[in-house]
């Protein structure tokens, strides 16, 4: 395992080049499989989620080339419908869940292991379940493992209790080629769901109202063969455009959707950043001695992303004034508290909801990542701290930023990845 090493006060200068959307190509590369076809996915990030989702479906059977940026899948063969061998692989994800609306929607049939990923709060499949069950799917639930068959699949309607990414997406795999019209209603409109809609339309699918509160699908008989690249990553941009802002720096972050970083972008300029559309990018510029604070209440799209409240929450800790989140989707997102309170963050939490005063510098120390999100946070907090830092814990960044260092680096931090002695990782 490796550890970060980071000598922070460098303002961030230049430019960072967007990879895709982890989020939208977790749900991608499963739904490839409803296509017996050959399908070529570009701008597919590298990250540790990928590979696995990868290496998974090649257990399954699916043929899977992969070149740089670009996945050539072929599930043109008889594959399997039973993922329980792989069950150590597919508990190690959350989006492995994707597999049973693409193996259901291919075979009527599916065995998925209960999925894993990053322990930030209840996370339940049960309006995943309620839609495969109103499409027709018998569905049990036994030894830590998804069981579903169905004699035939039929469109109705379906109303989602909560708002779901995963439950909207899965849904949709399982109901593009099922006999008739499926209505889902209360849906989650993330680009990520645009893009997989996008994408199975693409293939021959019958899909409308994707980023809206309704999905309405029309079942069709087959899907065919296209050529695919993924939305570019609203997290990712979201991670840089706030690392240039706490660091005081000029970085244009380039291949985004500005559109998606809308509430984002809102907050801060609310701050006292300078925030320009240019292009396919977006210059994030940040001149003031320090940020003033805000307030973020996390929300479903176009909402602030309860993705990125954890990078966000560095930005106030060192800001002017008091700021305030509010976490309205996960219920155990705050455990990096503990850490940036190491480097000197003034933070209080209770319940959902995280009042943070903010001081004039932040100090380096040893810091440990305790999820995805919370690791690209550390990341930040180290990049704005006064003296050395050392981030553990980058098995979770690795799961969702490609070469997070390495664009750093290239934006002038002082930042080097070295492996962690015996000593560290207490062998």
């Amino acid at each position: 395992m490796d550890k970060l090493i980071i000598n922070g006060g460098v303002p961030l200068q230049g430019e960072v080049k967007i990879t895709g959307a982890k989020n939208a190509v977790l749900g991608l590369i499963p739904a490839a499989i409803l296509s017996r076809n050959v399908i070529v996915m570009d701008n597919v990030p590298q990250i540790n989620d990928v590979q696995k989702m990868v290496n998974i479906l090649r257990k399954l059977g699916v043929r899977i080339d992969s070149e740089g940026d670009v996945l050539t899948i072929d599930a043109r063969e008889k594959i399997s419908h039973d993922c329980s061998p792989y069950q150590d692989q597919t508990g190690r994800m959350r989006a492995s869940y994707y597999l049973l609306g693409a193996l259901l929607g291919r075979y009527h049939e599916a065995i998925v292991p209960l999925p894993g990923g990053c322990n930030i709060g209840d996370r339940p499949i049960d309006q995943h379940i309620k839609g495969f069950e109103a499409l027709g799917a018998k569905v049990v639930i036994e030894h830590g493992q998804v069981k579903m068959k169905a004699d035939r699949l039929v469109g109705t309607d379906i109303y989602l209790d909560v708002v779901s990414v995963g439950a909207t997406i899965n849904i949709m795999l399982a109901a593009v080629l099922a006999e008739g019209k499926t209505v889902i209603e209360n849906v989650a409109k993330e680009p990520h769901i645009v893009d997989v809609a996008n994408f199975l339309n693409k293939m021959g699918a019958n899909i409308k109202g994707a980023g809206t509160d309704t999905i309405r699908i029309r079942g069709v008989e087959k899907l065919g063969s296209c050529s695919y690249s993924v939305v570019p990553d609203q997290i990712t941009a979201g991670t840089y455009m706030m690392a240039a802002a706490a660091t005081g720096g000029n970085v244009l972050v380039s291949g985004v959707i500005p559109k998606h970083m809308e509430s984002v972008t809102a907050k801060l300029r609310e701050m006292g950043a300078e925030v320009t559309v240019e292009g396919d990018g977006l210059r994030v510029k940040n001149n003031k001695e320090r940020l003033k604070a805000c307030r973020i209440k996390t929300l479903p799209y176009p909402g602030f992303p309860t993705d990125l409240q954890q990078p966000m929450a560095v930005l106030m800790a060192i800001a002017e004034g008091n700021s305030m989140i509010q976490e309205s989707i996960f219920e155990n997102r705050f455990k990096y508290v503990d850490e940036l309170r190491k480097m000197g963050a003034n933070i209080t939490i209770s319940g959902r909801i995280a009042n943070i005063t903010g001081v004039p510098k932040l100090s380096g120390t040893k810091i440990v990542s305790t999820d995805l999100r919370a690791g690209a946070a550390m990341v930040i907090a180290a990049l704005v701290a006064e003296g050395e830092s050392e981030v553990t814990g980058l098995q979770y960044i690795d799961r969702g930023y490609e070469n997070l260092e390495g664009n750093f680096r290239d934006l002038g931090a002082r930042i080097r990845r070295v492996p962690m002695d015996l000593a560290e990782l207490d062998i």
